[in-house]
This record gives structure tokens, sequence and C-alpha cells, in this order.
């Protein structure tokens, strides 16, 4: 996606329609250089006469009153200007700075709306955003937390889509009062929301752009305008020349930056560079066609050749099997076997857990150890297994059981611990003794030591089990074959997927 560069002709165009035609053609010449990766807007300001009140209009010697009045265009000539921006292929965008204002920018149906620094939090002009259907960019400035969540949220349920801008409204702004780290600042408070940069440093300055740009601003607004014998520009707006530089510079940036959005795509040299380093998968022993064997059996040694299985093909829960005679230190080639890992199955299963938990609105606490127990492999996980979220061990002990719609636990005791099942969410049915309880949220069981006990669910259940200090080795099942499979405990991280 590409990011947007807003060119803010505010009141450079002094009131004078060939004048304001006139920056907009010059800026585009150098927008079609910069095209491949900027999008373009130009902005327009807009404000009612009726902002200034009667008392005051013709008080000159007030520079805004002065500035707003000597610079108005008529309402044919304001239309045009938006024509004219968007027949040279920009996006029209404007500020309106009252409630009629916003009206008439409704009415000549810009592509954007702006609310200005000085309109943030001003309630009568936010309302009367309720009627745009448009993408609306807001400017910050001297907002204190407590209004820009206000008005954050205001804008999120009326489900406006919306960007913040961080601006500095000191003209020009000086490298020390720039800030740039509230770009940092507002991406962390507002992570769904596009976060921008609204400029008003030196129009030769170029660095902040590489700043802004690695802060993760995609948003860029810089006032622009042109100089003549007859209009002077002031000290913060930018000529086509300066644009020219800045739009490089922030092409630099972007590339020295790469992607923020996903990993990056690495070099061929780069790639090249690593991969002579890393250690090859060498056998410990023979291995004979159609032998099982695991990253145990194997040693990691370099140099790696090519097709060879390479350290970070291994995990402890990989499977390989033989597919023809492999001789000792010999190098493991991936053609040559069968791999079977059990990651994408973990994920599935983790993927079900989180949204059983989410729907159920437990929160589970740092350190709890997360295990798959699946009793007779992950083949027959949906009909045999459980998530067992380890939460504490001590003297006492608490666990946090999840199980799918349909699955079971097979018949086991525990010599040592002593448990009470307390149903959370769903249903669970507990053979005990011989002896079937159907259990519901809120019901609780206790199962003695050396009590045979086994259970299932029809609908899925999260229930704790809360006991004695668990002991590893204190599941004696009735199936003996249970002990034997691989994979009947997998150990992994409940937020991440992955392994431990």
């Amino acid at each position: 996606m590409k990011s947007l560069i807003i060119f803010e002709m505010a009141n450079n165009h002094f009131g004078d329609f060939e004048h304001g035609r006139q920056i907009i053609r010059e800026f585009k010449k150098v927008a079609d250089k910069h095209n491949d990766i900027f999008d373009f807007a130009f902005k327009l300001q807009l404000r009612d006469p009726s902002i200034i009140h009667p008392d005051f209009t013709n008080r000159m010697d007030l520079s805004q009153i002065k500035r707003f009045t000597e610079t108005r265009l008529s309402d044919e000539h304001f239309a045009e200007l938006k024509k004219e921006i968007e027949n040279n292929g920009f996006i029209s965008m404007c500020t309106p700075f009252d409630e009629p204002s916003v009206d008439k920018m409704l009415h000549l149906d810009f592509q954007i709306f702006k609310v200005a620094s000085c309109s943030f939090g001003d309630w009568p002009l936010m309302q009367q955003f309720e009627s745009v259907d448009k993408p609306i960019i807001i400017s910050t400035a001297c907002a204190n937390e407590n209004l820009l969540d206000n008005v954050v949220a205001f804008f999120e349920n009326r489900k406006k889509q919306f960007s913040l801008m961080h601006c500095v409204s000191s003209y020009p702004t000086e490298n020390k009062d720039l800030a740039i780290n509230q770009i940092t600042y507002l991406k962390n408070r507002y992570s769904n929301i596009p976060i921008g940069f609204s400029t008003h440093e030196h129009p030769d300055s170029f660095n902040s752009i590489f700043m802004a740009v690695a802060a993760g601003a995609v948003i860029f607004e810089k006032h622009v305008g042109i100089a003549s014998e007859k209009y002077k520009l002031n000290a913060y707006s930018c000529t086509p020349e300066h644009i020219d530089k800045w739009l490089y510079a922030a092409k630099e940036a972007f590339e020295m930056n790469g992607s923020w959005d996903g990993r990056m795509n690495f070099t061929e040299d780069s790639i090249k560079g690593v991969s002579a380093f890393i250690r090859g998968a060498f056998t410990k022993k023979s291995i004979k066609k159609g032998e099982k064997f695991f990253a145990k059996d194997l040693f990691l040694a370099i140099p790696n050749i090519e097709n060879q299985l390479l350290s970070f093909d291994l995990s402890k829960y990989a499977v390989f099997t033989a597919q023809t005679d492999i001789e000792k230190n010999a190098p493991i080639l991936q053609n040559k076997i069968l791999i079977k890992n059990t990651n994408e199955a973990v994920k599935k299963i983790n993927s079900h857990v989180l949204e059983m938990l989410k729907n159920a609105n437990i929160h589970i606490p740092n350190g709890a150890v997360s295990s798959i127990s699946a009793h007779y492999g992950l083949e027959k996980f949906e009909e045999f297994g459980a998530v067992i979220i380890d939460i504490l061990n001590r003297e006492y002990c608490k666990k946090l059981i999840i199980m799918f719609p349909g699955q079971k636990h097979p018949s086991h005791t525990h010599k040592q611990k002593e448990e009470t099942f307390h149903i959370l969410q769903g249903d669970l049915q507990v053979m005990l003794d011989g002896v079937q309880h159907n259990l519901k949220t809120g019901d609780l069981l206790t199962v003695s030591r050396n009590q045979k006990h086994s259970f299932s669910s029809q609908s899925g259940v999260i229930f704790e089990e809360i006991s004695t200090t668990h002991y590893k080795n204190d599941s004696f099942y009735e199936d003996e074959t249970i002990m034997q499979f691989d994979e009947r405990k997998i150990e992994y991280n409940l937020y991440r997927g992955m392994f431990l």
C-alpha cells in the first residue's frame, strides 16, 4: 500500500484563483516523478464568513482576521480549484473550520476531510462529522491524553475511517521541537489506527522524514506554494524544488527501513552469507531403509551440502523415516527421508484452545506451561486427548484442562495426587469407579487417590483441576500402551504456538 503525501495549500493561493491553479500544476510535475510509491492529495482550507465575530470583521489589525479576509476565495473559484486538483490527478482534500464548511465540503464531494489541530476536541464541529462518510485525517497537536482518548473513542464509536497526525503547531518548527517519538507513542496507544506526520519544519530540512518513516508514519503533510514577484512564501512552506528533494529523501527512507507490516525479503547475498555456516545433520549410527529415527539420533556439523537436513529443520517432535539405507556419519538428505512434524497440528489445536478461552473470557497468567496430552498420538487427538495448562504446582496445584467436543480421556489412577474438578464452561462426563457423573458449568467433583477415572465431553469443556502436588510419573493408565507413544505429551507456548 502506498503512503499518502498531502500538499497543504492553506492560504498560499492568496485569494488568487489563477495563482492557486498554478501551484497545483507546478506540484503535479513533482508528484509525477514520485507516484510509483506515493499517493498524493492536495488540501485546501475552508472557513465560512460566520466564523469571525460581527464586531471584528473589519479588524485588519488582527493578523488572523486580516489573513482570512484577504485570502478568501469566492464559492465559484473554490469549487473550480477543487476541480483543478482532481483534474491533475490529486486526491481532493480540505479542512473545514466550522459547521457550514463541513456541509459545503459534502456538497462539493471532497474525497478526504481533515480536522485541524485547533479543532481537535471542538465537539460541535466533531458532531457535524457524523454525517461524513469519507476518510478523515485528524491533527493532534496540543491535545492531552484524555482528549486524545475521547476523540478517538468518538470516531471509533461512529465507525469512521480515520487517521491521526502527529503535529507540532509552531511555524516553522525547530528540530528540537519536532518530537518525532510521538509518532511511536501514537502507534503504540492506538495500534489499529494509521499514524501520520504533519510537518512544519524549515523547507530545506530533510532529516526529519528519515526519522518519521522509521517511526512508522504512513501519511505526510507539507505546506506548499510558489513564490512570485507579487506573492512571497512564508518561512515553513515548500517550493516544488524543496518538495522534490524531500520526496527523494522520503523514498530513500522507505528503502532503508524496508517493510514494517511483515518480515523482510532477504537478498541472495544475505542468504549465501548465512547458509555456509548453518550446521547440517549427520547420523550417529547406521539407519536401515524404513527405520524411524529422531533428532537424538543425529549430530550437527559443518560444512553442510545441498539438500541436507539442517539444524533448524530439527525438532524434538519431528519423526524421520529413512527411504534408503544411511551409513553412520553420512549427511541426511531431505529427498532420502520422510519427515513428520507436529508443528502444524499443534498450531491448529492451539488456535482452537485460544478461541475457547477467549469466548469463556478466561485469562491465563504469565509463566503458565501448556501441553497437549495425546494419548494415542496426534492422529487420534480429536478422539482421545486434552490440552492441559499448568497454572501452579506447589503443595497445592492448579491446572486448566480444555477438551474439544467428543474428546475422551482414558481411564487412569493417581497414587499420590487427590484432585477436584471445577467446571468453568461446558459439560464433562466422569466415570469414577464405574459410576458416571454428568457435570455442567459450576459443578465440583473430587477424585481420591487410587480411584480409577476417565472423562469425556460432548460439547467441549474448560475445567479447573485443583489438587495436591502433581508428580510427573503419577498417572497410571489402564491401557499400558499409552506410555509407548512418543507424542503423548507435547509442551508448547500457548500464545505463540511454539514448542518448549
